[in-house]
């Protein structure tokens, strides 16, 4: 018996926003005509020369109270506003009208609804985690060949794909990879130390040869050469190739002298390193060259043979070399590994699975038919997926949907941020295309990502919230003639600008009041008096089309 009255809130609420949804205009025709009936016994038109007479009376002392004390408060209003939004991140209007209002209205539900976690979980959703993690920079899992790929685009358009900021980090990266203290005293690895701090190619490559000259089985010269001397990726191959011959001669040897000293150990981890890296880079150029089934073994070797190497996340070239084969049964069992609420999230992660999810109900999806029935269980699965990638990362679905252009992605990313989502996108974009109605779907659906969002988009939902820096870190990723993506866009509400251009306005009413009266005094005179003119007109119609005896009975009702 308790669940009746509620049913029947329920039922008048829903009556309330179909009434206000569709009958709008017919109940505004009805006040109105209301009004006009009544205007006898409401005595309107004695009301009305009252006020026009009241008004003409009025002195210009009047106007300047008037539009002194409106710009008052509506500066006081501007100021209660602002503060609201600095300290909660909302117009308190807004509030008010979509938790109160707008469920009343059928605007909306109420926010503790939308905070409802969809399966899969994220990163820990905003509730438990109050502080965001700090924007840490990572290697591009699919990053490109220097010599094959980036500079041939930078032959033909002139134009820096990679910044220094960005290469400066990949020096870095092959410094800590393939040295260690055990090289010291040994030339080839003294130049090549040297050589990954040049900013010149060519001085690159050339240190690369002098050491190969002095130890032709120095391995990291191979992998630079191969990086940025080859001009297609066969030739990259070959170079992989010979250094792989000589990285696993010296991996065996390193492991023969592991747990002696500290240096052994470092010189076992630096030739892990090294080895790790070459068979990668040889899987990636096996992908670009088609073969696909031999890339995809040597990725599965990579990953059940050094399983703690999560740095390469080689992972994400595993998952997108199944997606080429369309292996979505593979890249199922790679995913259901991979994400998990322990382990750090990504765009292909997130994404994929969302691919994954919407490939079973994208080619009939509909969102006319599903606006009229609903979503299904799968459906809303497909689309719960898509809001979790999409919250993962804001920036992907307008690559995705080519409605912003895609450049080379660069050779690290910030997770969440537009560097990564060019990099998910360059490689991914054509796996969706191929799943018959995934980019319909993800069209229609990504946009609504930001209504469980609670505003600002800085709280987090499913994951962290929003990194504060991600702007200022793409920026040093990707190059000057990119236009940065930017999420959250810290817009100020709607109220906050209305209440500060109504203050302006009264503001500047009450200024000319004050020095021009009499003027002012006149022209708010002419100003009501148009107002009025629709007005008079529409009752001067209404008069002539109905007949006289009609009204009389109306009124006397």
């Amino acid at each position: 018996m308790a669940g009746e009255p509620a049913g029947y809130v329920s039922a008048i609420k829903s009556w309330i926003s179909w009434s206000w949804t569709y009958l709008w205009i017919l109940w505004f025709t009805l006040v109105i005509f209301l009004i006009y009936v009544l205007r006898g016994p409401l005595r309107i038109s004695e009301n009305i020369t009252m006020a026009s007479m009241f008004l003409n009376t009025l002195t210009p002392k009047f106007y300047v109270a008037l539009t002194g004390t409106s710009s008052l408060i509506s500066g006081l209003i501007l100021i209660f506003e602002w503060w609201y939004f600095r300290k909660y991140g909302t117009s308190f209007i807004e509030q008010v009208s979509l938790n109160h209002i707008s469920p009343w209205l059928g605007g909306g539900e109420p926010n503790e609804e939308n905070g409802i976690s969809n399966g899969g979980g994220g990163g820990g959703g905003s509730g438990s985690q109050q502080t965001a993690p700090e924007c840490k920079v990572w290697r591009n899992p699919l990053s490109l060949f220097r010599g094959s790929e980036y500079n041939r685009f930078q032959t033909a358009s002139s134009k820096e794909p990679l910044t220094y900021y960005d290469m400066n980090l990949s020096a870095q990266d092959h410094q800590t990879f393939f040295t260690c203290e055990y090289d010291a005293g040994k030339p080839e690895y003294e130049i090549m130390q040297t050589a990954w701090r040049e900013r010149d190619p060519p001085t690159r490559i050339k240190s690369a040869h002098e050491a190969l000259e002095k130890n032709p089985d120095c391995a990291p010269a191979y992998i630079l050469l191969a990086e940025e001397e080859a001009t297609t990726i066969i030739e990259a191959e070959k170079l992989f190739k010979q250094a792989l011959k000589v990285a696993e001669t010296q991996y065996r040897k390193s492991q023969q002298l592991q747990h002696q000293t500290a240096q052994y150990d470092a010189l076992r981890r630096r030739d892990t390193n090294v080895l790790v890296y070459i068979r990668r880079r040889l899987a990636m150029c096996a992908r670009k060259l088609g073969k696909l089934k031999e890339a995809v073994k040597m990725m599965r070797d990579l990953i059940k043979e050094f399983p703690m190497m999560n740095v390469f996340s080689i992972q994400e070239n595993l998952i997108e070399a199944l997606l080429e084969m369309q292996a979505y049964a593979d890249v199922q069992a790679v995913l259901a590994k991979y994400d998990d609420i322990s382990l750090p999230k990504s765009a292909a992660i997130c994404y994929t699975a969302a691919l994954l999810k919407a490939r079973g109900v994208s080619d009939k999806f509909s969102p006319d038919v599903a606006s009229k029935r609903g979503l299904s269980t799968v459906e809303m699965n497909a689309v719960e997926a898509i809001h979790r990638a999409v919250e993962f990362n804001p920036h992907v679905p307008k690559y995705l949907l080519e409605t912003k252009s895609l450049i080379l992605p660069p050779e690290h990313i910030l997770k969440r941020g537009d560097s990564e989502a060019i990099a998910y996108a360059f490689f991914h974009l054509p796996h969706w295309k191929r799943v018959e109605g995934a980019l319909n779907l993800l069209h229609c659906t990504w946009e609504g990502t930001f209504r469980m969002i609670p505003y600002p988009l800085e709280k987090g939902h499913l994951f962290y919230p929003y990194p504060t820096c991600t702007e200022t870190i793409d920026r040093e990723l990707l190059p000057a003639f990119h236009e940065i993506s930017v999420y959250p866009k810290k817009e100020l509400p709607f109220f906050i600008l209305f209440t500060a251009g109504l203050c302006s306005f009264t503001a500047l009413l009450a200024l000319l009041t004050h020095q021009y009266p009499e003027p002012m005094g006149a022209l708010a005179r002419t100003v009501i008096s148009w107002l009025a003119l629709p007005l008079s007109y529409v009752v001067d119609k209404v008069e002539a089309l109905l007949p006289s005896s009609l009204l009389q009975q109306l009124s006397r009702i």
